[in-house]
């Protein structure tokens, strides 16, 4: 492929730099003007292969399908806001029933915000005022959101908190990740202590458990670092919450809706939420966040919640439109998440039994991490190779994001075809070589 680095693309990033507010763009000149399926091109004509679904909102194609983009099209030419949450509106109540039934027996209420950090603010909200309860429980590692509440919960890079406090009443416990034991141990002979260590000490010793409102976890921990608990893990998780009164609050943004093979990536794990929280795919590519809850947890009071843009009609044309089509394709969904999944990871692994750099490959369905390491004894971490390698990819034409310390996150859309994803994994491998062999 070979990308060409033109004035054109020099000038935006230029000019780009000058208006707008710094967020987390880093130096990869990754300009996109157009793309479908799993291929995205920018503004000078360079194709990529896309291994990010463009941080997994594209979870079906790049700019969508066929059936979202109709849909959004003949929203737009009938209605695009209805200011949903001060009057009402068919499109946005047929969409929340629809979904309803992709969720356990008994989910019944539904929100509707813009993004992933709305949809953890509305579930914090509702939390308390479920439980008449204050504090929140979050993870470290855990990525919920920038806004206050949500990142009050989140605890995933210094960076991101650094300046913004003082935070809301939140206690952080260790999560499960076994490749780097926050208490020191090996599983599976630690019996997940980090679980026990729940009850053992915050619970014990910091904040009474008769004062938590929610306990929040990420199925598979995303900007973290692609960490996925023990199974176990998850299920102590869960009765802690139940024998305590605490509501259990799964973020699905970027876990859920199919990524992980399933629609909820909680179900995974052999357990239920009391609340769930939806963005990134569930939107088509347009804007939307969701809330679901639990019917027996009650209702709001009217205007202790609410918001100008949820329910959007355009969004909500575009998320029902790839409802109906996941609907629809489930069986093919499924089997396309297992193939492509098992593709990616036994690549990696086999790269990984000779190239050191590989210390841990993790992941469930098309939702994989790959983390590299300086030294596998030491497991020090390798931030600056990683880098290199997403830089030497975008060269040869292949879009990736990193998460956590020095980790790379594989994900592609689910149905990227069989060949862009062997020759994305040609380039991958071949970029970890060339990283490697200079090390």
């Amino acid at each position: 492929m070979g990308f060409k680095l033109t004035e054109r693309i020099k000038d935006i990033m230029a000019r780009d730099q000058k208006v707008m507010i710094t967020t987390t763009k880093g130096d990869v000149p990754f300009v996109p003007h157009h793309g479908d399926g799993s291929s995205v091109y920018d503004v000078s004509g360079n194709r990529f292969i896309d291994f990010s679904s463009f941080i997994s909102v594209y979870n079906f194609g790049v700019n969508a399908n066929a059936s979202v983009r109709k849909a959004v099209n003949g929203q737009v030419s009938r209605l695009m806001h209805s200011a949903f949450t001060d009057f009402y509106a068919e499109e946005p109540v047929a969409f929340a029933e629809d979904l309803i039934s992709m969720f356990p027996k008994g989910f019944g209420r539904v929100f509707f915000s813009n993004s992933g950090t709305e949809a953890n603010e509305a579930a914090i909200k509702f939390a308390r005022k479920f439980t008449s309860r204050q504090y929140l429980m979050g993870f470290y590692n855990a990525f919920h959101g920038r806004t206050y509440g949500s990142l009050s919960l989140t605890s995933s890079k210094a960076v991101q908190r650094e300046g913004f406090g003082p935070f809301n009443s939140v206690v952080h416990v260790p999560y499960a990740y076994c490749y780097r034991c926050p208490l020191s141990m090996e599983y599976p002979s630690c019996g997940v202590a980090c679980a026990d260590y729940i009850n053992d000490y915050p619970l014990s010793k910091e904040v009474s458990p008769k004062e938590v409102a929610a306990l929040f976890i990420e199925p598979v921990q995303g900007e973290g670092g692609y960490i996925v608990p023990p199974k176990e893990f998850v299920k102590k998780v869960r009765k802690i919450a139940s024998d305590n009164g605490i509501l259990l609050v799964s973020d699905e943004v970027q876990a859920g809706y199919m990524r992980t093979g399933k629609f909820l990536a909680l179900d995974n794990f052999g357990v239920e939420a009391d609340i769930y929280s939806m963005a990134k795919a569930v939107g088509g590519g347009l804007p939307m966040g969701v809330t679901i809850t639990r019917r027996s947890l009650g209702d709001m009071p009217p205007g202790a919640h609410a918001n100008t843009f949820g329910g959007n009609l355009v969004s909500v044309a575009a998320g029902h439109a790839l409802l109906r089509y996941v609907k629809a394709n489930m069986g093919s969904i499924e089997e396309q998440v297992r193939t492509k999944g098992r593709i990616i990871t036994s690549r990696l692994n086999e790269l990984k039994e000779s190239c050191e750099l590989i210390g841990d490959v993790r992941g469930i369905g098309l939702m994989i991490g790959v983390e590299f390491v300086k030294d596998r004894r030491t497991k020090e971490p390798a931030g600056k190779e990683r880098d290199m390698i997403i830089e030497t990819c975008f060269k040869n034409g292949l879009v990736l994001l990193p998460a956590g310390t020095s980790t790379l996150r594989i994900i592609p859309p689910i149905t990227i075809s069989l060949k862009d994803l062997s020759e994305g994994m040609d380039t991958l491998e071949a970029a970890i070589k060339s990283v490697a062999s200079k090390m």
